[in-house]
């Protein structure tokens, strides 16, 4: 039920058809009394930058889920971006604080970084490959250092931007060891696949399966389907794997914690959730 308390949190992206986030944030408010609502929200990119604005104006908006082709724009925006959305260059997620300034924040990296720590697995100290050097590659490395990775190597088919990326996380984590050009996998605790490789029919790996270590964790950000052949192949290594969907449902408690909601686990959300048989996105 909507009233007039309610605070909204729009869903800020264009188009909004394929939105999943309604069913799964609303039938968890509605389950627990929480007199929230988020509200899909399509804006074109050219209405964005005067939109956004306009939307915190309500009394009763609360905060803003940013999605497609809004996450870079965003850090423009906003009055304070926070290290690991400045890190990955884009936000994702927007709150208003008491005193009426815009916050960003980006999720994608924290749901990946506690979809690995929610396995047993630990990231502080350890080393990470990240394979891919894109906005959710760049959300992830930025994750993995704010979670204390002792090393990070990064790579990129573009060497600019793993160079790019390095130098941002050089800003804000100086001590953290970096590495790039290499996406050898060898030796490395954590390995990342965070290129679309794995979306289509017949895309190659995107690295040497061979080189990857039996005891490492891997991680997948492609939701296509959730056995890719990436973690197919490293699940044959004998390897740990995280699916990219899992990345999704753990983000979500943060972006919880975020707009100062009570929180849950991804499994109770996963449970709550009214989602048809199509993967979220």
């Amino acid at each position: 039920m909507i009233r007039g308390t309610t605070r909204l949190i729009g869903h800020l992206g264009y188009p909004t058809e394929s939105f999943k986030a309604p069913m799964i944030y609303n039938p968890f408010f509605e389950r627990e009394g929480i007199d929230a609502v988020v509200v899909p929200m399509g804006c074109r990119a050219e209405d964005y930058p005067a939109f956004l604005p306009l939307f915190f104006r309500l009394s009763n908006a609360h905060g803003a889920l940013i999605t497609m082709p809004h996450k870079v724009t965003t850090t423009g925006l906003v009055d304070l971006v926070l290290p690991t959305a400045a890190i990955a260059g884009a936000c994702n997620a927007v709150r208003r604080e008491p005193d009426g300034t815009l916050t960003g924040d980006m999720f994608d990296g924290e749901g990946f970084v506690r979809g690995v720590l929610r396995k047993g697995r630990p990231v502080a100290g350890r080393k990470a490959l990240v394979v891919g050097s894109g906005g959710v590659g760049s959300a992830i490395a930025a994750s993995l250092a704010k979670a204390g990775a002792g090393e990070i190597a990064l790579f990129d088919l573009t060497p600019h931007a793993s160079e790019a990326l390095a130098g941002r996380l050089r800003q804000h984590y100086p001590a953290l060891s970096l590495r790039t050009g290499s996406n050898d996998p060898a030796g490395y605790d954590i390995v990342v696949n965070a290129t679309p490789l794995g979306m289509k029919p017949g895309d190659p790996l995107p690295l040497d399966m061979e080189r990857l270590s039996p005891g490492s964790f891997v991680g997948e950000v492609v939701m296509a389907q959730e056995i890719t052949p990436f973690l197919a192949a490293a699940r044959a290594r004998g390897c740990a794997i995280q699916v990219g969907t899992d990345m999704l449902f753990e983000q979500i408690p943060a972006y919880l914690e975020f707009f100062g909601l009570p929180s849950t686990t991804p499994d109770d959300l996963r449970a709550v959730a009214r989602l048809s048989s199509e993967v979220p996105a």
